[in-house]
């Protein structure tokens, strides 16, 4: 028995590599995102399988991955394979491969077609150190939160976005990232309307807004300058301390520092009651 989790390709079905084809010819058990587009991929690669296939998508990954197990601990032979790219990335299947390593079965992984890391590739942002997001919250207040928790972050940082929400992620990232962070937009890569689109927070936005947003969308977005997290909290610090001279009480000064600097009172606020703690 063994649990093996493989690529698909992004799009083009040329990507598919020969063990993947191998590994839909011999699998006992095939847990699909999406069984009709496995059948069509299936077409797409002339490759006959004999195995039964089920689906396991996010709405049934909890029942299913009990059902699966169950499959391996009777010795069958399961694929696990998503719409696109890898499965667990942002797809289903961490669960189930948590939990047969927990129970010490065979774990295989059939390498492939990766959407964060061509997006990265052909983003020609920096690549040494990167951190990959996965899809920003859906609502507003939230979207914006987490995007603050990253203002500081110095990896290049890769998200998907769904094309109808692609605008107002753009115009959350450019509030908290600024103007000037470079980035790029991945549309339907591997597809045959492939598109890369590159320029600051500010030129994206400009396009998402001036064009239909359509098909898979992967966004890069250039990480912050390294110490500017320190350096800005100085310089917060600083400005504080000269309004408190002045005559202005702590929390009038922070947050005329937090509408100066753009940030959140509670970020100036952190680092104010930081400096006090090391005694700067």
């Amino acid at each position: 028995m063994a649990l093996t989790l493989a690529a698909t390709p992004l799009g083009n079905p040329a990507d598919a590599s020969p063990r993947l084809k191998s590994a839909i010819e011999s699998a006992e058990i095939i847990a699909a995102e999406d069984s009709r587009r496995f059948h069509r991929l299936c077409s797409d690669l002339q490759v006959t399988f004999t195995g039964r296939v089920i689906s396991f998508f996010d709405g049934n990954e909890t029942a299913r991955t009990q059902e699966v197990l169950e499959l391996l601990r009777e010795g069958k032979n399961v694929l696990v394979v998503s719409d696109a790219g890898m499965p667990t990335i942002s797809d289903p299947g961490f669960r189930l491969m948590r939990d047969a390593i927990a129970e010490k079965i065979d774990v295989r992984v059939i390498p492939g077609p990766s959407a964060p890391t061509m997006a990265l590739a052909l983003s020609g942002l920096p690549t040494d150190r990167f951190t990959f997001e996965g899809f920003l919250p859906r609502a507003n207040g939230a979207r914006q939160s987490t995007l603050e928790g990253l203002r500081f972050e110095e990896r290049t940082m890769i998200f998907f976005e769904a094309p109808h929400r692609l605008k107002e992620s753009l115009e959350n990232i450019l509030e908290v990232f600024g103007a000037q962070r470079k980035g790029a937009i991945c549309r339907e890569m591997t597809k045959t309307y492939e598109e890369t689109i590159r320029g600051t927070t500010l030129e994206l936005l400009e396009w998402a807004s001036g064009n239909e947003i359509l098909g898979e969308i992967t966004l890069v977005i250039e990480g912050a300058t390294i110490g500017s997290e320190t350096k800005t909290s100085t310089e917060m610090v600083a400005r504080v301390r000269e309004f408190e001279a002045a005559g202005m009480d702590r929390k009038s000064a922070i947050a005329t520092v937090a509408d100066e600097f753009d940030l959140p009172k509670r970020t100036v606020y952190a680092a104010v009651v930081d400096a006090n703690k090391m005694g700067s």
